[in-house]
């Protein structure tokens, strides 16, 4: 018996042909019906719930090929194979070119009629998966969510998103790059009261570092070389709205004094100005790395550290959440099919499987540049795997996390050692801190009780790490 069983019609007005292939099939562990009328034939397919009909296209009373076009205009899930005669051969490719899966040349073998339902079978189901992760990502999206997931930390992040959007409360959001950190920002605004302002983003690893000052706050005319006339800068230009500073810890040290200083004040002055004019902004800020542990190395500034650390919100990386990926996946072949016009439709269950357990170290932006290219370049219905980049299909051995690049001798296996043991003893220390805090409901200094710890060494912990508690006296 077939690992997979259908519901099967078979349309012919030939009676020794509909009982040939319902004997042959019934032997599958199909469930066989058969009409001799294409008439009959069409109305059974259109209000039955069959999931593949084997259609003669020579009838007397209807001819197949216009069976074929209004069944696939009321019932396209149902999929069709063709029985055809010699010289009927290429009339059914060009009913295969206009949307039948396969035709079966009369007289066929018990065997090539089994092989082609079992592969249209097959096509179904993964037509099916495809249509159930399109419909998953329609739920998600559509039941008041900001963000695509269905993983515990996107839905914890979403419900996070949805209570301080309204709020006015600064917030900086942790991810490596590619995890959707400003897409995360541009929730935060259309969910926020200044949602009919401007949105604002800003990516100053990008900028130049002599003139991030003046990108920021602006400048007057003559205040330097090239400055020609008045402009302003983006916390200006977001006035009324949402700034978000992406990859804030590439300002330099001196610059954080003059940023810390327009947050709390909401004033701007431009580089070569004489007097300030107010900014009424929402700030968001975003890093890909520990700002905890650059205060540590007085590689920024604490105070500005706690000023924009208000409400941090932590995205894990792509590869720690797996069951997002087919919903991204499926995500971009739409956006991606839908502007190129290309047939794609969807994935292989193989193809999917290797998406999944990819390890996407360019995390969401490298799954959409892989969707993308895949979409240019498919002809196909179906994305299989073997359409999928090699880095997918066979990927390189992952590296333990912590650890940066294979030993290649003694002592770099011995560094690596201490990496990974350094890599475990955070993410206990973190948790260990975290714990004593809910537990002493974020009384930091029962907390520190609790442990045995030195109020002043815990609270050391707490910076470590960017973890803030509630009450502190």
């Amino acid at each position: 018996m077939a690992d997979l069983t259908a519901k099967i019609l078979v349309i012919d007005d030939e009676k020794n042909v509909c009982t040939s292939c319902k004997r042959i099939l019934e032997e599958e562990g199909h469930v066989v019906e058969y009409v001799l009328t294409g008439e009959e034939g069409l109305r059974r397919a259109v209000e039955g719930n069959y999931e593949i009909v084997l259609l003669d296209l020579k009838m007397p009373d209807l001819d197949g090929g216009e069976v074929l076009e209004r069944i696939q205009q009321k019932r396209p899930d149902v999929t069709v194979i063709i029985i055809t005669g010699y010289a009927t051969i290429r009339t059914s490719i060009e009913c295969v070119k206009k949307g039948a899966f396969d035709y079966i040349p009369k007289p066929f073998t018990p065997e090539e009629l089994a092989l082609s339902v079992s592969k249209a079978l097959g096509h179904h189901k993964l037509r099916d998966e495809n249509e159930f992760l399109k419909s998953e990502l329609n739920r998600v999206q559509g039941r008041s969510r900001a963000l695509i997931g269905r993983s515990d930390a996107i839905e914890e992040i979403d419900k996070q998103l949805l209570k301080i959007a309204p709020t006015d409360f600064t917030i900086h959001i942790y991810g490596e790059s590619g995890t959707g950190k400003e897409v995360i920002a541009q929730a935060i605004h259309a969910n926020s009261l200044r949602k009919e302002k401007q949105f604002v983003a800003v990516d100053l690893s990008s900028l130049s570092p002599t003139l991030v000052e003046s990108e920021l706050f602006g400048h007057v005319k003559g205040a330097f070389t090239g400055a020609t006339q008045n402009r302003p800068g983006y916390f200006t230009l977001a006035h009324g709205g949402t700034l978000f500073l992406d990859e804030v810890s590439n300002v330099s040290l001196d610059l954080q004094g003059k940023l810390l200083r327009v947050i709390e004040s909401r004033r701007v002055r431009p580089v070569g100005g004489d007097h300030d004019h107010e900014v009424n902004i929402r700030l968001i800020s975003a890093t890909n790395r520990d700002l905890a542990q650059m205060v540590e190395e007085g590689k920024f500034r604490e105070d500005l550290f706690y000023r924009i650390n208000v409400i941090p919100i932590h995205v894990p990386p792509l590869r720690a959440r797996p069951v997002d990926i087919p919903l991204f996946a499926v995500h971009f072949l739409d956006e991606a099919t839908r502007s190129s016009q290309r047939p794609v439709k969807g994935f292989t269950t193989e193809a999917m499987a290797k998406l999944v357990g990819y390890g996407w170290p360019g995390n969401i932006r490298e799954l959409k540049n892989v969707v993308e290219r895949l979409v240019a370049t498919t002809e196909s219905e179906l994305i299989g795997i073997e359409q999928l980049p090699p880095e997918i299909v066979q990927p390189v051995v992952a590296l333990p996390t912590g650890v940066k690049e294979i030993p290649r001798n003694l002592e770099e296996l011995k560094e690596a050692k201490r990496q990974m043991r350094d890599y475990v003893y955070e993410q206990v220390e973190r948790e260990f801190v975290t714990q004593a805090l809910r537990a002493a409901s974020g009384n930091v200094t029962k907390a520190a009780a609790t442990t045995g710890m030195q109020r002043t060494n815990f609270h050391a912990l707490m910076r470590k790490y960017g973890i803030r508690g509630g009450e502190r006296s």
